[in-house]
C-alpha cells in the first residue's frame, strides 16, 4: 500500500520561493511509523483545506529532505513564504499534528 509519498518533489529553491502557508510531509512509503502517522497528519490537515500539502519521499540521494535536515520519519515540516515556522517529528495523536499547525496562524 502506498502512502503517497512521491518521488517528484520540488527543489529547495522552488520551496523556498514559495508564497504562502505550506506543508512538506516528509516519508518513505514502506515505513511502518508513517503508516501509523497517516490518519492523524490526514485528520489534521483536512482541516485546514487552504494548505497546499506536499508528501515528499525521503532517503538517500533526495536532496530536499537532506536540505531540511530530516532524519527521523514522518516529519512534518510548515513553511510561510519560504521560511520554515514550525515541525513536528514523528506525531504520536493528532494532537500533536494540531499544535504544529497551529503556529501556522
Amino acid at each position: 500500500m502506498s502512502l503517497g509519498y512521491e518521488t517528484e518533489q520540488p527543489t529547495r529553491e522552488d520551496v523556498d520561493a514559495t508564497e504562502g502557508p505550506l506543508a512538506l510531509e516528509f516519508g518513505a512509503n514502506w515505513c511502518g511509523i508513517c503508516r501509523a502517522a497517516k490518519d492523524d497528519l490526514d485528520q489534521a490537515l483536512a482541516d485546514h483545506p487552504d494548505l497546499r500539502r506536499i508528501k515528499v519521499e525521503d532517503g538517500p540521494g533526495l536532496p530536499l529532505g537532506r536540505s531540511f535536515g530530516i532524519k527521523l520519519w514522518p516529519t512534518l515540516v510548515l513553511v510561510r513564504d519560504g521560511k520554515e515556522v514550525a515541525r513536528v517529528v514523528r506525531p504520536r495523536s493528532r494532537a500533536d499534528v494540531d499544535a504544529v499547525l497551529a503556529e501556522l496562524s
